[in-house]
Parts: structure tokens; C-alpha cells; sequence
């Protein structure tokens, strides 16, 4: 990770933390609009327990976004002028540590790894769950086991029909 993103994210996750939610994940960089941090927020979930409908609002996110803007001016992290978004992760919600994967098993998702594992970098699949710093992913017919330390970028697949389905209800 990134120094600046790991500054970032040291300073942001207690105030997260605080207004009882889950820091996903801190992106920052240079945009067509100009310098934009952006962190994604979720609700705090047990592993093993499955997700349900997006639980983090619209002010959940403006009051986590308050206390952080005011903490980022306090720190003087970033010297220059920058957008800060807060959000929720989403329906293709990025997965980063070894408790996500395990939050989300049964679930599918995309992984794509630093370094390869049996001449593989890309598996999408199934994630089967997550122990002792390893990913286990069901992948065209068979189970990878993937070191979380290796993962560049992991996110879930959105599962369309049952979106749908919730959404008619």
C-alpha cells in the first residue's frame, strides 16, 4: 500500500470506526476534476454472516465525511486542494483483508494477484472462505488457495438476478 494511502487510511479508520462503521477501502489521485480522496464506508459485519441490502446512508456518510474533513485539516496530510467523498462500497464492493473474504463467503467475486499462483494472476469465482492469511477461491472447477498479501485488487460480482428479485419486492 501506498504510504500516502496507509497515512490516510491510519487517520481516517478511528473516525469510521467511531460512527460504527467499517473503512473498505481509501483511494486518492489525481481526476479530470481536480485531487479527490475518496473512502468507501460499510456497515460492521461478523464474518460469515450474509450481506443484506446497503445499510450506510446518505447522512452516514455526510457525518463520517464532517468528522474526517475536519480531522484531515487538523493533520495537514494533503497540502494541496482536494475533493473528499465518502460513500458505500457498493454492489461490486472491494474486498482488501482477510475478514472481508471471509465476510463474504459463498459469494462470488473477482481476484487479481501481484504475483501468479500455478501460472495465474486473474480468478473469479466463488469465495469458499478466508483462515491463516489465504483466500480460498472455487475457480473453474477447482479451489485456489491465494496468499491475501499477494491480492492487487479483489472485488465482488453483483449477483444481478437476485438484485433484481430484492428490488421488485
Amino acid at each position: 500500500m501506498r504510504k500516502d494511502i496507509q497515512d490516510l487510511w491510519t487517520l481516517a479508520e478511528p473516525y469510521v470506526k467511531d460512527a460504527g462503521f467499517d473503512l473498505v477501502e481509501v483511494q486518492s489521485g489525481r481526476e479530470p476534476t481536480g485531487w479527490v480522496v475518496r473512502l468507501f464506508i460499510d456497515c460492521v459485519s461478523e464474518p460469515q454472516v450474509s450481506p443484506g441490502p446497503a445499510a450506510v446512508s446518505h447522512a452516514d456518510c455526510e457525518r463520517v465525511s464532517r468528522d474526517i474533513s475536519a480531522a484531515l485539516d487538523v493533520a495537514d496530510l494533503i497540502t494541496h486542494a482536494y475533493q473528499l467523498e465518502v460513500s458505500s462500497p457498493g454492489l461490486d464492493r472491494p474486498l482488501r483483508r482477510e475478514r472481508d473474504f471471509a465476510r463474504f463467503a459463498g459469494q462470488s467475486a473477482r481476484i487479481k494477484l501481484a504475483d501468479g499462483v500455478e501460472g495465474r494472476r486473474n480468478f473469479s469465482g466463488t469465495i469458499r472462505g478466508a483462515h491463516d492469511g489465504v483466500v480460498e477461491i472455487e475457480c473453474d472447477g477447482r479451489s485456489y488457495q491465494l496468499p491475501v498479501e499477494q491480492v492487487a485488487k479483489a472485488n465482488l460480482i453483483p449477483d444481478w438476478e437476485r438484485e433484481f428479485h430484492r428490488s421488485a419486492s
